[in-house]
């Protein structure tokens, strides 16, 4: 006798059920590149905002040096010179804190 081969046949239930199992598996995916994208981008504009931030930093940091050298005692003697007036030592006052 020869042996009957059991076909095993897909129902529609789960062909139904391979079919959106795929969908969701493919939506996924395309999640996951979608979201990986997004955060590769935020994070180089975040590295561009550090960046941006350092130069300014250093920026004030040397306006914040000539000015300081632009108030110096020296500084404003030598342009009270230069404009003609005269300094009167009696006219400052020290301030304690």
């Amino acid at each position: 006798m020869a042996k009957k081969k059991n076909k095993t046949r897909i129902t529609k239930g789960e062909r139904l059920l391979y079919f959106y199992a795929t969908i969701a598996f493919f939506l996924m995916l395309g999640l996951k590149i979608f979201c990986g994208a997004s955060i590769g981008e935020m994070k180089m504009s975040i590295e561009e905002k550090r960046y941006n931030i350092e130069q300014q930093e250093k920026t004030n940091e040397s306006l914040t040096m000539q000015v300081n050298e632009l108030t110096s005692f020296e500084n404003v003697q030598k342009v009270v010179k230069e404009m003609g007036l005269a300094y009167n030592n009696n006219n400052i006052i020290i301030i304690d804190k």
